[in-house]
């Protein structure tokens, strides 16, 4: 079969399961086999696939069928302008996570040294992001699953980055020493989907998906609570905690943060007018200041 027959074939076959945008995914996942890009598939349609090729572009597709996210079948997502190798051990980085990035980066000086923590690390795509943009930023990358953090690892290497970002396997802040205020700036996407939500999600995230990074269970704001009240002990008087949150849980959350520990500078809508991003500033007149 040449590319074109190729296409046509796996395009059918997403449709008929399901798979939106089929025909793009289609053409991706055979550039990924051929080592080829757009362009050459576009221009070389009657070239041939090769048994090998075909054999290995027909797995994939069923594996595509069944639910499974295209970006784990090519181990790459895009996130802010930078390539990220993904696995099944981390979150897939999407479009709304880079307004974290961007909102960070209003933050943080680009000629000053600043100190970084991203709680949730998975691939590394955040605190990443952020150092590529702000090279005298350096960052603690934690995360519970020592399998993201390998990922994250790689990802920083490929990046230029490892020299600067030090992964630490724990649970939010406990293996670092209490009320050390060495951060200038905490960022996290935790996971926040309540429990009762999950069998809404799509079966690409719903069946794939690390569970323990998409819901800590009960309302899916147990993490959330958590970084309001813990982050304070690690934070620089001034510094900030960006926080990632859920579609329907910004006025619970402006509820729970204390005045006296926090300043509520705002929260950011995303591109489809969501609530979601938190942007706090410590205050100077917090007890552990």
């Amino acid at each position: 079969m040449n590319i074109a027959e190729s296409i046509i074939e796996a395009t059918r076959i997403l449709q008929e399961a399901g798979v939106s945008e089929a025909r793009r995914e289609a053409s991706s996942m055979l550039e990924h086999i051929l080592k080829r890009d757009r362009t050459f598939v576009i221009t070389h349609a009657d070239a041939s696939v090769g048994e090998e090729n075909l054999e290995t572009y027909r797995q994939i597709v069923t594996r595509r069928s069944n639910g499974e996210p295209l970006q784990y079948i090519i181990g790459s997502q895009a996130f802010f302008g930078l390539d990220f190798e993904v696995t099944p051990d981390v979150l897939i980085p999407r479009p709304e996570t880079e307004l974290l990035v961007e909102t960070a980066l209003k933050i943080l000086p680009v000629e000053e040294e600043s100190v970084i923590c991203d709680i949730g690390t998975g691939s590394g795509c955040i605190a990443i992001a952020l150092l590529h943009d702000r090279t005298r930023a350096r960052a603690v990358g934690i995360d519970i699953s020592t399998k993201a953090l390998q990922v994250a690892h790689r990802n920083s290497v490929r990046h230029a980055v490892g020299d600067r970002m030090s992964l630490v396997a724990a649970d939010i802040f406990s293996s670092l020493k209490s009320h050390q205020s060495v951060f200038d700036l905490v960022v996290s996407n935790p996971p926040y989907v309540a429990s009762a939500q999950l069998t809404g999600l799509q079966r690409e995230v719903r069946d794939h998906e690390p569970r323990e990074a998409l819901t800590p269970g009960a309302d899916g704001l147990m993490i959330i609570r958590r970084l309001l009240s813990e982050s304070d002990a690690f934070i620089k008087s001034g510094g900030h905690l960006l926080i990632e949150i859920g579609f329907d849980q910004s006025s619970e959350v402006e509820r729970l943060v204390d005045p006296n520990v926090w300043r509520l500078l705002a929260i950011h809508n995303d591109l489809q007018s969501i609530p979601r991003i938190v942007a706090l500033q410590k205050t100077v007149t917090s007890s552990l200041s």
